[in-house]
């Protein structure tokens, strides 16, 4: 018996309204990929045209963000006087793309800038008092946060007391108490009117961009531009890839694909990767992990002159040093899972998982994004530094961690986040009450399966399986977090040739009723040494298309592996086309 390691749920698929059938209709769109939208949001006629409609068409009007009055009349002000600008990001790849949108903007808008990178160690998240220095010392009268400030309280009413306006531009959660800046800029506040509150910090400064530069002499068009670092931060945010975002995302794109600036090139140059071919995909993997690399090893400065280079021997220079402190990110990061594994032990009983340890304040939030993969439940994991401990968090979808950590604000010297991600820094003493605190609010959201779930699009006989349903499937594109790959559950398979691959991976040869479908699981080297040659399986893949010798041909992107029919639903569709009796169900 092969026993899948996720919980395999199939996603409810709407019935499309009549509206949404008859627009899908009109253009060509199957039912079933109707469905599939629907299940996306986009449950309407207008939603259905807006899907396959240009991306222009997606973006909204960016004065109607709130306080966009406000900002606008600051920074002309600013550019009237002569004023410098301290703009200041933060140190992930959302917050230095979205350093590099602001600062380029402001450029073309007329304005002095000074980007401020701050250190991750000294400093942490949010806006600090190193960089209220910073901005004195350069001569900046105006500091404009990108990413963070909507919880610096203190910090800006200490910018005020030293005379330095502050305009906050951030996606964060709102705290009770505002901050005191000439402008908060944030779609999340409770009086905003904008469409979409689902914009990255990255995606609020194209806002931005856009909104400076609408009246520029070719300004709209520069400010479009900047679309490919908002797509990066976005993406690299985990982002939903819906409504305004995924506009963004199509456009930046496109952008890459055709033009990339010279940072991204060099990026690209030393991932192996064709501009032509770039994705959601490589974004994730290729470009997002070296703009983080820098500030996980070291400082990110290196990152912002990046995607700040005009030239490719300026680029590559600063892309060398990405490579670098990405080599070593990985090595930094092997050695912190094996140790936050060993100590947390076999805590199966717990919740989440919860550890610190002497691990740097860069890797924590990886450690924590692999501890929740592999445990199926929430992680936090801590960096001791002394007398604090500064955490980073990550889901498992089961529990929202930024309103979570609202609960245990009175324990926080600072903390803040969203559903899936968020951080924070407390005195060491006070750990083991938010470990115990952290516990029994994760047991109430625990669900009753500990294994992280596997949403399943659909589920089909092999025989179904085809280049027709490849390129229908490409009309979900481009797929992210909130718009997923589309995963199809391939049922009645039998494997006929299977080995572990270099890399962890494992690769299957798998036949069909007169052919057969090659397959690939990355990362799962499990695979290779628990399915055998003759066994009868169910996999869950994502459809991809492989070129090789000239020849094109389907290949399977295995998520996972089941003895086929051992799931009610796979059993279900199997009997129901008459493939054999169904199976005793033996996965809930």
């Amino acid at each position: 018996m092969v026993e899948p390691r996720f919980r395999w749920t199939f996603r409810e698929t709407p019935v499309p309204t009549a509206p949404a059938a008859a627009a899908a209709s009109e253009r060509g769109i199957s039912r079933r990929l109707a469905s599939l939208l629907a299940a996306r949001g986009a449950t309407s006629g207008v939603e259905i045209a807006a899907w396959f409609a240009d991306p222009l068409d997606g973006l909204h009007d960016p004065g109607l963000l709130p306080d966009a009055d406000r900002l606008l009349a600051r920074l002309t002000a600013a550019r009237d006087r002569g004023e410098r600008v301290l703009v200041f990001g933060d140190f992930d790849a959302d917050g230095l793309t979205g350093l590099a949108i602001m600062t380029i903007a402001l450029r073309r808008f007329g304005v002095a800038v000074e980007p401020y990178v701050p250190s991750r160690l000294d400093e942490g998240h949010g806006l600090s008092l190193a960089a209220l220095d910073a901005a004195v010392a350069s001569g900046s009268t105006l500091i404009v946060t990108v990413d963070c400030g909507s919880t610096s309280v203190t910090e800006i009413a200490a910018a005020n007391a030293r005379g330095l306006d502050v305009i906050v531009t951030d996606h964060h959660r709102i705290p009770p108490v505002r901050p005191a800046a000439v402008a908060l800029v944030n779609p999340h506040r409770a009086d905003s009117v904008y469409p979409d509150r689902r914009l990255a910090g990255s995606g609020v400064a194209f806002k931005i961009a856009q909104l400076l530069l609408a009246d520029e002499p070719g300004g709209p068009a520069a400010a479009l531009a900047l679309a490919d670092l908002a797509m990066i931060g976005s993406v690299a945010d985990v982002a939903p890839v819906i409504g305004e975002n995924r506009s963004i995302a199509r456009l930046g794109l496109e952008r890459l694909r055709r033009d990339p600036r010279p940072g991204i090139a060099a990026l690209l140059e030393r991932a192996g990767v064709a501009a032509e071919a770039v994705d959601i995909e490589t974004v994730v993997f290729a470009i997002a992990p070296r703009l983080n690399a820098a500030g996980r090893v070291g400082e990110a400065r290196a990152a912002a002159l990046l995607l700040l280079a005009e030239d490719r021997t300026e680029a590559a220079v600063h892309a060398d040093a990405l490579e670098v402190a990405n080599a070593t990110r990985r090595d930094l990061m092997k050695a912190a899972v094996g140790e936050a594994r060993a100590a947390v032990g076999d805590a199966s009983s717990d919740a989440a998982t919860v550890v610190r340890g002497p691990w740097g304040v860069g890797i924590v939030g990886l450690v924590a994004a692999r501890l929740a993969e592999d445990r199926g439940r929430p992680a936090v994991v801590g960096a001791d530094l002394g007398d604090v401990v500064r955490a980073s968090c990550r889901s498992d979808g089961s529990l929202d961690l930024g309103a979570t950590l609202e609960r245990c604000a009175d324990l926080f010297t600072r903390f803040g986040g969203h559903a899936g991600a968020a951080g924070f820094e407390l005195p060491t003493d006070r750990w083991d009450e938010f470990r115990d605190r952290f516990l029994r609010f994760a047991g109430e959201a625990e669900p009753p399966d500990p294994r992280l779930a596997l949403s399943i699009d659909l589920a089909l006989p092999a025989i179904d399986v085809d280049y027709g349903l490849y390129r229908e499937l490409a009309g979900l594109a481009p797929c992210g977090p909130g718009n997923p790959d589309p995963l199809v559950a391939v049922l009645g398979l039998t494997v006929t040739r299977v080995r572990a691959a270099t890399g962890g991976h494992s690769q299957l040869t798998l036949r069909r009723e007169r052919d057969v479908l090659d397959g690939i699981a990355f990362g799962r080297s499990d695979i290779a040494e628990v399915v055998r040659e003759g066994d009868r399986v169910d996999v869950v893949a994502r459809l991809t298309s492989r070129r090789f010798g000239g020849f094109e041909s389907l290949q399977l992107d295995i998520r996972d592996v089941a003895t086929s029919g051992s799931h009610p639903v796979a059993a279900a569709v199997l009997a129901e086309r008459g493939f054999g009796p169904m199976l005793t169900a033996s996965v809930p």
